[in-house]
């Protein structure tokens, strides 16, 4: 897909259209509250209705609210056109400011009601809200396409690590911005590093990938030699346990596995060689948790790393205010932005 005319115009016109040939599902994802999210949700929606794209709207958590729950700082409401199928909590219901037609109630529970799934037949504003779960939320998406969704909108608002995880949906637009830091290139430099985790690149090794695959049942640090050999470690994570992975490590590991989470721990007492010397695998990029300045110290020493499931990167959405009182001129961040991911469409959504 060529995303070179949006980059001439720097726009988000078109945008939706273009993502919703490729994509089925999207997910947008905050790097952090008040990056924008929902504000990225609302310019989706507007857009769909002008290109009469039938949305399917949900989230991880609930959204819509017109102060965050957390923060207490106003917050754009999600504003639903007609047509368009939503997920609502029974409790929600007599909230919606939008005429909405109940298609059908589900058994998918959240802390505050079972969801309903629901036909906007007058516009207006929604607090919209959806299961947790990943399961969950892949089978209620299943329901909106039988209702007539073509393009489905996931809005992570409880946990945005895990709704950028890849088996959630088909790609994520990643929304970031001043938010981040009063530094611009420290907002680019944190935003450029997730993207590129994010891109990580997958493991083709199928011996190994069968390996594992054969292991997952019950998931232990597992340690793949050349010649295919597999040892599985006592160890249900790696944090912590960098002592035991160093003296498991030989001359003949390829292969390291790596359930859950990855931090400095799991690695802390690799010894150097070792650690150039194998290639570590991780599900998806999700896993990682280790800052910018400190990957760059590990690449530097020749670690390397593969992913079962990368995640891919629809468009980055940046916002340059923050709630803080402070912000970055229009068009600096967005340009700035653009020339460190040069393949990825970056859209300024408040201007």
């Amino acid at each position: 897909m060529s995303f070179k005319n949006i980059h001439r115009q720097q726009s988000i016109m078109g945008l939706l259209y273009d993502l919703s040939t490729e994509y089925k599902t999207l997910s947008i994802v905050g790097m952090a509250k008040n990056a924008g999210k929902t504000t990225a949700l609302n310019y989706l929606i507007e857009e769909a209705d002008d290109e009469m794209i039938r949305l399917g709207i949900t989230s991880t958590g609930r959204d819509g609210e017109t102060s965050d729950l957390v923060t207490g700082t106003e917050k754009p409401r999600v504003y639903l056109y007609e047509d368009t199928i939503v997920s609502v909590p029974a409790q929600l219901y007599e909230l919606a400011e939008a005429g909405l037609e109940i298609l059908e109630l589900t058994k998918f529970g959240t802390a505050i009601g079972d969801i309903m799934l629901c036909r906007v037949v007058e516009s207006g504003y929604v607090q919209i809200a959806g299961p947790v779960a990943t399961a969950d939320n892949k089978k209620m998406c299943a329901r909106m396409f039988d209702f007539g969704a073509e393009l489905i909108l996931i809005d992570g608002a409880i946990d945005r690590k895990s709704i950028a995880a890849p088996e959630t949906s088909d790609a994520i637009i990643l929304s970031t911005g001043a938010v981040l830091s009063r530094s611009l290139k420290k907002v680019v430099e944190e935003t450029s590093h997730i993207v590129n985790l994010y891109r990580l690149p997958e493991l083709e090794d199928e011996t190994a990938r069968k390996a594992l695959a054969e292991t997952r049942g019950e998931e232990r640090v597992t340690l793949i030699d050349r010649d295919g050999g597999v040892q599985r470690l006592e160890l249900a994570t790696g944090l912590g346990g960098s002592r035991f992975i160093d003296d498991a490590i030989t001359e003949d590991t390829q292969y390291v596995y790596i359930p859950g989470a990855f931090t400095n721990s799991v690695i802390a007492d690799i010894q150097p060689e070792k650690l150039k010397r194998v290639r570590f695998i991780l599900k998806d990029p999700t896993r990682i948790f280790i800052n910018v300045m400190d990957w760059r110290q590990l690449i530097k020493r020749g670690f390397s790393v593969s992913v079962l499931k990368n995640i891919r990167i629809a468009a980055v959405t940046v916002n340059p205010f923050s709630p803080g009182g402070y912000s970055f001129e229009h068009g600096v961040l967005r340009d700035t932005m653009q020339e460190a991911l040069p393949d990825i469409p970056v859209i300024d959504v408040r201007m």
